[in-house]
């Protein structure tokens, strides 16, 4: 927190030009001394790029993850005039949102979530809070604190005895929750994907909420497209509003199937902003659903 602290001062009073200048030596640190994230890193681009990484690649993709990060500082200050900033479908967002049920949206750690959120703090009509389990939760919210006190309102934290109450709540207000769909805490059934050719086992959790509370689902993705500029897409993925109870797991099966393939999209179209630096490829003994 220390840390935090003190890079945050820096950027904020010396500027965004002047804190980028230590992204270089944490990229190269991560690239040499990091060898479970940079094998993970090499595995990754070989999918997406479809060669094998060179060194600049491996390190591009480390710079773009800290570029996004300390980005974060600036966006949760609500230094919005630094960015420029493309939005893809929100004509779409803004028209499932009038029904003034709420709406999930569905990411995953490709790109910037705090761009997305960033939407949601200049726009005061559009509320976009996260979820997330209890302990990442509780993390997450100390390292805003550190950033900006404010930020901490917009995460709801699962696994307390009134989170999906907090939940039902801001969706009946109109608001957009967003999940991040791609991992899993364990213990969660996990489906298998098509992922940049290759099987991936996708968690159904964030899904069969979203089933649960009969709402609509957009995937959501903030891409970081170098220097200040960000790309947010987002993209009509499933809607459970009318879905009946015996229709509920093959319309998860279909929704995980279209997130997979958007995630596919979007790795190809940005690749270095996929942020999951470990084994995503190796299947994890949690349940998967039987087979028909």
């Amino acid at each position: 927190m220390l840390m935090l602290r003190v890079m945050t001062w820096i950027s904020l009073r010396l500027g965004r030009r002047a804190g980028r200048v230590v992204l270089h030596p944490i990229a190269a640190y991560f690239l040499l001394f990091a060898p479970v994230s940079r094998r993970a890193s090499r595995d990754y681009l070989r999918r997406v790029l479809a060669r094998p990484p060179r060194w600049r690649d491996l390190y591009r993709h480390f710079f773009t993850f800290a570029a996004t990060i300390h980005d974060r500082v600036y966006l949760i200050n609500h230094r919005f005039e630094l960015f420029d900033v493309e939005v893809h479908g929100e004509d779409t967002l803004r028209r499932l949102l009038a029904g003034g049920k709420g709406l999930f949206l569905m990411g995953a750690h490709l790109g910037s979530f705090e761009v997305i959120r960033a939407i949601g703090r200049r726009d005061t009509d559009l509320r976009v809070a996260m979820v997330m389990h209890q302990d990442n939760a509780q993390r997450i919210n100390a390292m805003l604190a550190a950033i900006n006190p404010e930020a901490v309102q917009d995460i709801i934290g699962l696994g307390q005895s009134d989170s999906m109450l907090k939940l039902r709540e801001c969706l009946d207000e109109g608001g957009a929750v967003g999940m991040l769909a791609d991992r899993t805490p364990g213990g969660d059934t996990l489906y298998p994907a098509q992922l940049l050719g290759a099987d991936a086992d996708l968690p159904s959790g964030p899904f069969r909420i979203a089933a649960l509370l009969r709402r609509p689902v957009v995937f959501m993705t903030g891409l970081y497209l170098g220097g200040k500029r960000y790309a947010i897409h987002f993209d009509p993925l499933a809607d459970f509003s009318a879905v009946a109870r015996d229709q509920r797991d093959a319309a998860v099966a279909a929704a995980i199937a279209r997130y997979a393939a958007l995630l596919d999209q979007y790795c190809r179209k940005a690749p270095y902003n996929w942020f999951n630096f470990f084994d995503f490829w190796q299947s994890a003994p949690t349940a998967r659903p039987p087979k028909s």
